[in-house]
């Protein structure tokens, strides 16, 4: 009476998942505050002159950990009275929240999955857990459920957060880092396309090549844009090089005890991303704003700007026109540009894979349009939150304008990177009597050999990007181990090896350059013949002693005059057919099968 049915066994296992996951996320958004509002109360006992008590403290610590996830603060004490808004959001901080939500809900994927799979490997019955889809909004609602209550109880401090923004983007923040946390657990799928979406995007993404293709841009794109931020923050580090004894003032005249500079260099610290972007941002052109009146870009700064005292800002460029250092900083978009063309040429052209497998012109023009527009769209999204206002009036401007500054990347990328990726192409599939690429097969007339089936040359093609080590001009003999097959035989698509040809290398011996002995071809004889070595007596007898020895004693001893016999004295017919011997040596065996 009291045994439970499967289904009822099964729906509590599923609720419990849900609650475990609903758990996860409350565990994840408490992490991140706790360890914030550490931070924040080491420096406010720390500091000798706290402006308000622990309540005020730990407001200001839910406020700082809001802000993290791009909540915009008020600020309700002001010299003039009226509150004035913080939306610069340092962007060292988004990094901790991000990655804990994350990391809550490939937990919480992965464990449903444990579940989903438990009968089939033999666990209990009614293991089940429910869907990605409902790990997602779980993990989702828990953590959303502590920053309701972090923002109700911030509500009267000195930073409170704005309710508009907790919708968007903090909502937004936290559901895209879960929905990527569910996305690892899954393996990282690209596809199947959603049953909503048009039939034609259907049909793209369930193609390889599409698949491919799509990897490429989106990997170029990845490295265009790391080296606009790589060549931002060296700007950044160059200019505050230059203009070290300003920082150092600012620095010291912030505050005059160490535990208020330890929590400006914290705060300048959670700011490098920025600077980095805003940085990024003047060498493309469109710069960056100083307030409502003022603008610097490599041309130039214009206007009066409205500058607080702090460290980083020190990097600004002086009032005036741009002289040469500043027109230098336009090295860095085309840097990128260059790196989105790399990218881009290595798939299209891969050092181990001949001419007739690389990519067409069209090909390599649409996925460096694709990484060109994806470096814009992912450089305007992180200009448009490295900025923000951080106060009223002049200052209600202050950072990189996105809608110029993604633009300005997709230009430079695109306008520098589509020649440059061709010219590299070309390069990388020229004659192939260079030494990196004299292992390409071709013709006698000197072209290469063209593949006959489409389906081979994407097999092929997945072959030679991943085929070992690419081989270098001072090293051509690299990498074929890894197109070569067993037994010296090359897979399909691949050259053949030294070993498997008669043919000499042209040039130098790979042998005498990487210091490898040379060693003798196996002989041509006929040594499956009847009288070769290994149809011998002495060799015959060896191998069956070895086997009775292998066996345990489980085999009968070698019968070596009938064997002898069988050797040279039987017909051909007997040698056809052995069965009736091994009847008439074992009397007692069974008998023929009728």
């Amino acid at each position: 009476m009291t045994q439970r049915t499967p289904k009822v066994t099964v729906r509590r296992n599923r609720t419990l998942a849900l609650v475990s996951a609903l758990v996860k996320g409350v565990v994840a958004a408490g992490l991140g505050l706790g360890s914030l509002t550490v931070l924040v109360m080491v420096v406010w006992i720390s500091s000798p002159y706290p402006d308000s008590g622990p309540g005020g403290a730990l407001r200001a610590a839910a406020g700082v950990w809001l802000l993290a996830h791009g909540a915009g603060l008020v600020r309700p004490d002001t010299l003039s009275g009226v509150p004035a808004p913080v939306g610069l959001v340092p962007l060292l901080l988004v990094m901790g929240p991000v990655w804990l939500a994350h990391r809550a809900a490939r937990d919480a994927a992965e464990s449903q999955e444990e579940l989903a799979e438990g009968p089939r490997e033999g666990a209990r019955d009614g293991a089940a857990g429910p869907s990605r889809a409902g790990a997602f909004c779980a993990v989702t609602a828990g953590y959303l459920l502590v920053v309701a209550g972090a923002a109700a109880y911030a509500r009267g401090g000195p930073l409170y957060a704005d309710p508009d923004t907790l919708a968007f983007p903090v909502a937004l923040v936290v559901a895209g880092a879960a929905a990527a946390g569910v996305w690892t657990a899954a393996g990282r799928p690209f596809g199947p396309a959603p049953s909503w979406s048009p039939l034609a995007v259907q049909e793209a993404v369930a193609r390889t090549l599409f698949r491919r293709r799509a990897e490429a841009a989106f990997r170029s794109a990845a490295a265009g844009l790391t080296m606009l931020l790589g060549g931002g923050a060296l700007l950044v580090a160059v200019a505050l090089g230059r203009n070290a004894g300003a920082a150092q003032d600012a620095f010291l005249g912030l505050a005059g005890d160490w535990s208020g500079r330890i929590a400006v260099l914290l705060l300048a610290a959670a700011l490098v991303p920025n600077a980095a972007l805003w940085g990024a941002a003047y060498g493309l052109g469109p710069g960056f704003s100083l307030g409502t009146g003022a603008t610097a870009t490599p041309l130039g700064l214009d206007g009066t700007p409205a500058l607080p005292r702090f460290p980083l800002l020190a990097a600004v460029p002086d009032q005036g026109a741009g002289a040469l250092p500043n027109w230098a900083s336009l090295a860095v978009p085309v840097a990128a540009a260059l790196a989105v063309a790399w990218f881009a040429a290595r798939r299209a052209a891969p050092a181990d894979v001949s001419p007739a497998r690389a990519w067409s012109p069209r090909e390599t023009v649409l996925v460096t349009l694709l990484a060109a527009l994806g470096c814009g769209a992912g450089t305007a999204l992180l200009t448009a939150v490295a900025g923000g206002p951080i106060g009223t009036g002049a200052l209600s401007q202050f950072g990189p304008v996105w809608w110029l500054t993604g633009p300005a990347a997709l230009v430079w990328t695109a306008v520098i990177g589509l020649p440059a990726a061709l010219l590299m192409r070309l390069w990388r599939l020229r004659t192939p009597g260079w030494a990196w690429r004299r292992d390409v097969p071709v013709e006698a007339d000197g072209l290469p050999v063209a593949e006959a089936d489409a389906d081979e040359e994407e097999e092929g093609e997945d072959e030679g990007d991943d085929a070992g080590r690419p081989r270098r001009w001072w090293a051509p003999w690299r990498g074929r181990r890894a197109t070569a097959g067993e037994g010296g035989q090359a897979g399909p698509g691949a050259p053949a090896s030294p070993a498997a040809s008669s043919v000499p290398f042209p040039g130098p011996a790979p042998e005498a350059a990487s210091g490898i002995e040379p060693y003798d071809f196996l002989p041509t004889d006929p040594w499956h013949e009847k009288g070769g070595l290994w149809h011998g007596e002495e060799n015959r007898e060896a191998r069956w002693a070895s086997l009775k020895q292998g066996s345990g004693g489980l085999m009968a001893d070698f019968p070596a005059d009938r064997t002898a016999d069988r050797a040279g004295q039987a017909d051909p017919a007997d040698r056809a057919d052995p069965v009736p011997d091994r009847r008439a040596a074992d009397p007692d065996g069974p008998g023929a099968t009728p």
